[in-house]
């Protein structure tokens, strides 16, 4: 008993030294800690923090490998193989195609066979309802002003008073301020190749006082030209646009993603020739030369390098006579296989898909001229016409283009959506182009 009370005796005077020490170790971690700053401290606290709650709730899920992207089948198999028919050489050649090539998986629909002339009605389509899809805006658009003199009128009043043999159409549909100095200068080369001409802009925006003041260097030079509002219900009257019209107002037709105003402009364009005839162009498609000769015609796009047959058509610029069967066609195809979500759906692709129905048909008298009558630049580049030369080599070739360009073009589309942002340089395809048709030389921009 004496033996274990002498060892305890002896134990505790280490334990109290063993106990000191910790009290001076807790001390010192408390100090260091202190004298950490407590941007670092939070720091720590937070990793700490985050490492055991993601040992506590990690687990592992198996993800599948991704699978491999579907190529789009791009065969020629549907191409037709009709060859090139010559024309009278005021028109050049046309090119035929019973049908343009099929490419699954994209916006290009699928064509019927030719031989079938009736269109099947698409109500899907037709009458999709869709009423909270900017209804308001679009009932805003397509609002007329019962006030104003009659929209047939004032254009027959407009051709009759002038005595116009040769009647251009344009549509505005976009703001005032949006025309700029590239829907300006389309203008002017229209004048300039043809003084004696009659132009009709149809555009809310441009009939309006402040429009007046933008056409004004036009007829202060004696030009003729107006701006009319739209009257729709008098141009799609008694086609199947009215029907589709009718539909779009009431909201039981979606007007989709794609812009309406495209669209509208796309229908427009077709009712205005059908039911006064004459010529329709864009808004960026610079003419350069007469277009008297040309009659009941419409331009391909793209040919195939292969078979020299049309793979696309166009609507940038259409000629035509009066109530011509093959405009009935296409205000029919828009009406009945409009897709607002679709770009170039009713548009471009309408024409070719309607064209390779009909050609060759007896009662479609038609001429379709090959790309360089008004497409001589694809959209993919457009942007070589708008530089200068780089070098000798790029300066010849610039020249030779240029050269071809006067001798086979009727105008030049500038690909507007493309080529917006572009600068004309000294020197190049446009510049020398500009140089030729320009009205107001001396104040022609250089921005196109």
């Amino acid at each position: 008993m004496n033996t274990m009370h002498h060892h305890i005796t002896k134990l505790k005077p280490n334990c109290l030294v063993y106990m000191q020490h910790l009290q001076n170790i807790k001390r010192s971690i408390f100090a260091f800690l202190l004298c950490i700053p407590t941007s670092l401290l939070a720091l720590i606290l937070f990793l700490l923090l985050f490492y055991n709650g993601f040992t506590v709730f990690y687990f592992h899920l198996p993800f599948p490998s991704n699978p491999q992207p579907e190529p789009a089948n791009f065969s020629q198999g549907n191409l037709a193989k009709n060859s090139f028919k010559k024309l009278p050489a005021s028109v050049m050649y046309a090119v035929k195609e019973d049908t343009p090539p099929v490419i699954l998986k994209t916006l290009l629909p699928l064509l019927q066979n030719p031989a079938i002339t009736m269109i099947p009605i698409n109500h899907s389509v037709v009458f999709k309802p869709n009423k909270t899809h900017g209804y308001e805006a679009v009932k805003r658009m397509l609002r007329s002003s019962d006030n104003l003199k009659r929209f047939s009128t004032r254009v027959r009043e407009f051709f009759g008073n002038h005595g116009c043999k040769v009647r251009f159409f344009m549509t505005w549909i976009s703001s005032l301020k949006s025309f700029g100095d590239r829907e300006f200068f389309a203008v002017e080369s229209l004048f300039r190749s043809h003084p004696d001409a009659c132009l009709v802009i149809v555009s809310n925006s441009m009939d309006s006082e402040s429009g007046s003041l933008v056409l004004k260097p036009f007829l202060d030079k004696r030009f003729k030209l107006i701006a009319i509002k739209p009257d729709f219900d008098y141009l799609f009257k008694d086609t199947h646009a009215e029907k589709w019209f009718k539909g779009l107002k009431k909201g039981n037709v979606s007007p989709g993603e794609v812009s309406l105003g495209q669209n509208m402009s796309n229908l427009l364009r077709l009712a205005l020739l059908y039911k006064f005839g004459g010529i329709y162009m864009d808004t960026d498609v610079i003419v350069l030369k007469r277009f008297t000769k040309l009659r009941n015609v419409i331009g391909a796009q793209t040919i195939d390098l292969e078979t020299r047959n049309w793979s696309r058509l166009n609507n940038a610029v259409l000629i035509f006579d009066k109530k011509h069967p093959l405009l009935f066609k296409f205000i029919e195809e828009f009406a009945l296989t409009f897709d607002g979500n679709k770009w170039g759906h009713n548009g471009p692709y309408l024409v070719s898909r309607v064209v390779s129905r009909v050609n060759g048909r007896p009662e479609f008298n038609f001429t379709i001229l090959p790309p360089p009558a008004f497409y001589p630049v694809d959209w993919s580049r457009i942007r070589s016409f708008f530089r200068g030369p780089r070098d000798k080599v790029h300066s010849t070739w610039l020249h030779k283009k240029l050269e071809q360009i006067k001798s086979e073009s009727f105008a030049v589309h500038l690909w507007n959506k493309q080529s917006r942002e572009i600068k004309v340089e000294s020197g190049s395809i446009i510049n020398y182009i500009m140089l030729d048709c320009c009205v107001f030389c001396n104040s022609s921009s250089s921005s196109l």
